[in-house]
């Protein structure tokens, strides 16, 4: 990148380049080396070309049985602003309550600056489609999510509304078409009503220079984590009881920790990104974000599947064989985990972490003894080998998707100019080995649950609270950290893996909040939800709100 000449750039703006370029190769440096120095891989003609390997890995391994959990308590006493979607699915169906009536409800608090918080782009007017919900519920023909209201990322196409991913370098983009999961969510009758911030190209700074931060609503001196910041501040605030986000190294799972929410990374493949603006294309994911793993158990049934369109999408089999399970909500009477076992990690998953949130994760595998499951100690191969190639991946194709708009290159902001150097300095064998490693890495990681016979596998979440954005540090036992080398270390390695992973509400320290990861093997996205519902049958971290 040094030196080169970029028309639409002032001089200063050049140097500024040529400064990060150099800054990003010493410190991409150590990352390369260790990943240079590591055992090569075997050459294609035995193990298959990427990225066909690994995605053709993905999709031999079975859908696994889930545990049977009960029908989750649902209250629809609570103010409409504090309902999720199971809750306030039942709302309706009882006559408590309508979607018009929620909607008006949620709306006025999108008026209030102290709530919102920076957490709002867009409205999109959903009137019409509540009345028409109004009328289905009234004629008993409601369809799977009849009425819910629900928030859509800035980088997920809504029709006829903006979206900017969150960039000065988009402009006034209008979105000409809705996102496949859009559609689906529309299908099954939910509403979109709101677009939220994300950092630009969900990979920026917490400030974003076109919106600004999005401040979290349990401490509003600190960020919601992103990229999905707008989302998981909606949410917490009781902006919305649904909100869509993407994951490439954790943003979905990220400010689910730090705002007490429940959020789920499925498998690679399972939800179809068609109509999404990609940050890395082999490590890009969509999900939902919630209240709680039943409502994510909800959502995820409607939104699974193969559209036809992203060549990475999940069979018509396997796609079946989840959705049975998703939408099955009988089981036991009282929780039980009798049966599962449970993977908790020695190392890495545990090497930065604040002691409140090891015992937030301790007193999780607790609860999860306590119903009956058994814990194993597992340990993920090579996990730091995989976190470098996670990382070599992500900034080598965001700088390949974002080299069309380098002439635009002082316009983005500072945390996307530093990730878009830092992916200028990879070789291409480097880009190539880390995804010749991937599909090798899934097999060796899947064989080491089967080894264990473990069902998911339990690690902290975030490894300290929300980040200041006075200074963009978290504190690790009285100690300041910069946020970035901490709130995706736990995170990026399963979207490297493809593996699903779902954050859970878990506790709090010093009155903010703890999350902590379920994953599974492919296609376990509905047990890891199960075991995070039975998890929440009998905590109440989960209904914990800022206001309270």
């Amino acid at each position: 990148m040094t030196g080169t000449h970029y028309p639409d750039l002032t001089a200063d703006a050049v140097a500024a380049v040529d400064e990060l370029a150099g800054a990003a190769h010493t410190d991409m440096s150590e990352v390369l080396q260790r990943s240079r120095e590591r055992t090569l891989p075997a050459s294609p003609c035995v193990t298959g070309a990427e990225p066909a390997d690994f995605h053709g890995r993905m999709m031999a391994y079975p859908v696994p049985d889930g545990p049977p959990v009960r029908v989750p308590v649902v209250r629809t006493d609570a103010a409409l602003h504090d309902l999720g979607v199971v809750e306030l699915l039942e709302a309706f169906r009882t006559g408590r309550t309508t979607p018009t009536e929620v909607l008006e409800a949620l709306s006025l608090r999108w008026d209030e600056p102290e709530l919102v918080g920076g957490a709002i782009l867009a409205t999109v007017d959903g009137r019409s489609a509540a009345a028409a919900s109004d009328d289905r519920w009234r004629s008993g023909t409601p369809r799977p999510l009849e009425g819910i209201p629900f928030a859509v990322k800035d980088i997920i196409d809504v029709a006829a509304s903006p979206i900017t991913a969150g960039s000065h370098t988009t402009g006034n983009r209008i979105a000409s078409a809705d996102a496949t999961v859009v559609a689906r969510l529309r299908a099954a009758g939910a509403i979109p009503v709101l677009i939220t911030a994300t950092t630009e190209f969900a990979c920026g700074a917490p400030f974003n220079a076109r919106y600004g931060p999005v401040t979290n609503p349990w401490d509003r001196e600190r960020w919601t984590g992103g990229s999905s910041t707008g989302s998981g501040g909606a949410l917490a605030a009781g902006l919305v009881p649904l909100a869509l986000g993407s994951d490439t190294g954790g943003s979905i799972r990220v400010p689910s920790a730090l705002c007490n929410l429940s959020g789920v990374k499925p498998t690679y493949g399972l939800v179809p990104r068609t109509g999404v603006v990609s940050l890395s294309w082999t490590l890009d994911h969509l999900g939902p974000m919630a209240r709680s793993a039943a409502d994510l158990r909800a959502v995820l049934a409607v939104i699974a599947g193969p559209d036809g369109v992203d060549p990475t999408a999940v069979t018509p089999s396997i796609t079946a064989a989840l959705r049975d399970r998703l939408g099955d909500h009988g089981g036991l009477d009282a929780p039980s985990l009798a049966g599962v076992r449970v993977g908790i990690p020695r190392n890495w998953f545990t090497e930065v972490c604040d002691a409140a949130v090891l015992r937030a994760w301790q007193a999780a595998i607790g609860v999860l003894s306590d119903l009956g499951a058994e814990t194993v100690v597992v340990d993920l191969p090579d996990a730091e080998l995989l976190f470098d190639e996670f990382t070599i991946v992500l900034v080598s194709e965001l700088a390949a998707n974002q080299e069309g708009a380098l002439d635009r290159f002082a316009h983005f902001d500072i945390g996307t100019q530093v990730r878009i150097a830092r992916g200028r300095v990879p070789g291409a064998i480097d880009y190539i080995r880390a995804l010749r490693r991937r599909a090798p890495a899934l097999t060796a990681t899947v064989d080491a649950f089967d080894t264990a016979g473990i069902d998911v596998f339990v690690t902290p979440g975030i490894g300290a609270t929300a980040p200041r954005l006075s200074d963009v540090t978290v504190e690790i036992n009285g100690e300041r950290h910069p946020m970035q080398g901490v709130i995706g270390r736990n995170t990026g390695v399963f979207d490297h893996l493809g593996l699903p992973a779902a954050m859970i509400p878990a506790g709090f320290a010093d009155g903010l909040p703890v999350g902590v990861q379920l994953v599974g093997r492919p296609w376990a996205d509905d047990a890891v939800l199960r075991i995070a519902q039975a998890y929440q049958t009998v905590t109440d971290h989960h209904r914990r709100r800022p206001h309270e």
